[in-house]
């Protein structure tokens, strides 16, 4: 059977399904233990990590929706479930009424601050642990293009 003119070489294939495999074990490994020590998802983990940094821990949510890369409507979802478990509120703006804003809570800042050290021991343990330092960086240099290519879309 002949190949397409535009399917993957098997080197460009072994990549491809090598980078599928790795990241969804690893948002595997995440997963398991931000539900465990947080009763949290990782979506959920990246919006109070998202809130944690900015300033006064809070944003409007058309730029968390930027910072953490998901659709509006997705981060609706999942702010409105952090604020049900009350780590996060959702507050108006006084000068601008159709501007909504996300504000960590001190609850939500205890349960990053209780999670944090297991997602950094898993990332650890699943990526960094297994590549030599300059296959961080080379990983680190390869994947940062594949995003800068992505967000100029």
């Amino acid at each position: 059977m002949n190949q397409p003119r535009d399917a993957l070489a098997p080197r460009e294939l072994r990549a491809w399904m090598a980078f599928l495999a790795a990241g969804h074990l690893i948002d595997h490994e995440i997963e398991r233990q931000l539900k465990r020590e947080g009763g949290l998802s990782h979506a959920e983990f990246e919006v109070l990590v998202g809130l944690s940094l900015a300033e006064g821990n809070r944003l409007r949510m058309s730029d968390l929706a930027r910072v953490v890369m998901v659709s509006k409507s997705r981060l609706t979802y999942q702010v409105t479930q952090l604020e049900r478990a009350g780590l996060v509120r959702r507050t108006g703006n006084e000068a601008d009424r159709r501007s909504v804003w996300a504000e960590l809570t001190d609850e939500g800042a205890e349960v990053l601050a209780r999670v944090r050290p297991g997602h950094r021991r898993v990332v650890r343990e699943t990526l960094i642990e297994v590549l030599a330092p300059e296959e961080i960086d080379l990983l680190g240099d390869a994947l940062g293009r594949v995003a800068d290519r992505l967000r100029d879309r």
